[in-house]
């Protein structure tokens, strides 16, 4: 692989300018192109960024030359398409978080980056980040003992108007996909697929959930006790527990953090975690990685999680009967 590797970018808004900027940590990671449905975002970005080549459609961009990974950031609803035409077109892809709508759109995305032996990846950071991956050391040692559940919210009292992004159902609005979708990883990560699944939500006005409150039921017996919210304000906080101690990932714990260790009758044990930019780039790193050894995904966040992770929120989604025009 050349010393160079080239970003393009598809979708210029704010996640795209966090991700943009923590390239920098990476050694010859740059910003080769954007695409915008707007020519003057799409110019903006590129001049921030000293990309050499911008376009004012999102289908143009599969035409860039010596592109090496395009990442999706587009709203909900774009993930599918935008990543189908960079998988057919031969060219990997990094897409943001919901990867698609639903399961059968994921499963359609998997199968053309194994047919057209391209690279796919859904961007949940979280996976990649160090406290992430100290976290899952500490319950290989056995710090911990035997996992018994986990308690984990992602909750903000959001202001924004109804047509906003995360309210407009045509876009695939709603706290599940936004932001529930973290806490719903997490248990995945820990326990597996579940076995059963109750949950509840306050539907608004614009026909999405607002706030949803999650019980999944694992085949080893472990509970996970889940929260998104658009409504509160919640500590932001997980605690994994285990038969010997808690694993406590501080806030916002799907970001950078710090863990401590509760055990009884000891005081709590804190672990200072490397804090690099805003962690956008450990993903990045992990997608160059995979690329430079031919790999078509990757082992830490693979096809099957992302399969499993997207048929656990269907499940959920018809636990609170929402359903989206992709259903249909």
């Amino acid at each position: 692989m050349n010393s160079t590797f080239n970003w393009g970018i598809i979708g210029p808004g704010k996640i795209a300018q966090q991700f943009a900027s923590d390239l920098a940590f990476i050694p010859g990671a740059k910003v080769h192109a954007v695409a915008s449905r707007e020519i003057g975002r799409a110019q903006a970005f590129a001049n921030s960024f000293e990309a050499p080549f911008h376009y004012g459609s999102y289908e143009d961009i599969v035409g860039c030359p010596d592109l090496d990974a395009v990442y999706v950031a587009t709203p909900h609803v774009g993930h599918f398409e935008n990543t189908i035409r960079c998988l057919e077109a031969g060219i990997p892809v990094l897409c943001e978080k919901p990867l698609a709508m639903n399961y059968r759109q994921v499963e359609l995305l998997i199968d053309t980056a194994r047919r057209k032996n391209t690279f796919l990846m859904e961007a949940l950071w979280t996976r990649f980040l160090p406290s992430t991956r100290l976290m899952l050391k500490l319950i290989r040692e056995g710090e911990i003992g035997e996992l018994v559940g986990v308690k984990a919210d992602f909750g903000f009292r959001s202001d924004l108007p109804p047509e906003d992004r995360i309210f407009n159902k045509a876009l695939g609005g709603g706290a599940l996909l936004d932001i529930g979708i973290y806490p719903v990883f997490l248990a995945l990560l820990l326990f597996g697929k579940s076995c059963e699944i109750k949950a509840m939500a306050k539907i608004g006005t614009t026909g999405v959930d607002e706030d949803t409150h999650m019980l999944l039921r694992y085949p080893g017996g472990q509970l996970a006790q889940l929260h998104g919210s658009f409504l509160v304000d919640s500590k932001r906080e997980a605690f994994i527990y285990g038969d010997e101690g808690t694993i406590h990932m501080h806030a916002n714990w799907y970001q950078q953090t710090n863990l401590s260790i509760f055990r009884a009758q000891a005081e709590p044990q804190l672990f200072s975690v490397e804090k690099k930019g805003l962690g956008y780039h450990y993903e990045a790193q992990e997608v160059m990685d995979c690329i430079g050894k031919g790999k078509i995904e990757s082992d830490r966040m693979s096809h099957a999680l992302s399969a499993a992770l997207m048929l656990s929120l269907d499940s959920i989604r018809r636990e609170i009967g929402l359903v989206y025009p992709e259903d249909e």
